[in-house]
């Protein structure tokens, strides 16, 4: 199918991403997507609001449709065209940045330490310390009362018959 056989009404029918791949078919080679996008716009007749609104989802139908690949640059061209060692090679790396070095401080003057408190070994440090009211202590008992239950209280009589297995019968 070729652009010039296509008549007005079926340009109109068909989607924008469809016209694209026929444009790049013609051109044989990978075009500006700006390009792209004003020969299909061109074609379609669509109004500067039509565009402006269309652009996005044209942008979005070129990145998804699996006929299509970036050629870097804004470049978009047709898969089938370029063998499949050079579509995983052509990605473009993204380049590094380059460490900064550090300027050479000039020769400040050391800081002086903080002097260290002396500790009195006359010190008693085996008084106990008096407090009461932490709330880890009273909670403590209550949340031990609520694990007190346990699931080997049941009774053989209270399981459900329908639920034994094979060796229970």
């Amino acid at each position: 199918m070729s652009l010039k056989n296509l008549t007005k009404d079926s340009i109109d029918e068909m989607a924008m991403i469809d016209i694209a791949t026929l444009i790049l078919d013609e051109e044989n080679k990978a075009k500006d997507f700006r390009d792209i996008f004003e020969r299909v716009a061109k074609l379609k007749g669509l109004s500067e609001a039509e565009k402006d609104a269309g652009i996005s989802q044209f942008y979005t139908d070129l990145n998804i449709d699996g006929r299509f690949m970036t050629k870097g640059s804004n470049m978009w061209g047709l898969k089938r065209w370029y063998p499949v060692e050079e579509i995983e090679e052509d990605v473009t790396p993204v380049p590094k940045k380059k460490k900064k070095k550090k300027a050479k401080a000039k020769a400040k003057p050391k800081k002086k330490k903080a002097p260290v408190e002396s500790v009195d070994e006359t010190e008693d440090l085996d008084e106990t310390i008096v407090g009461t009211g932490f709330d880890d202590e009273e909670s403590a008992d209550i949340v031990d009362d609520d694990f007190d239950f346990d699931d080997d209280d049941l009774e053989e009589e209270e399981v459900d018959e329908d639920f034994k297995t094979k060796e229970d019968k």
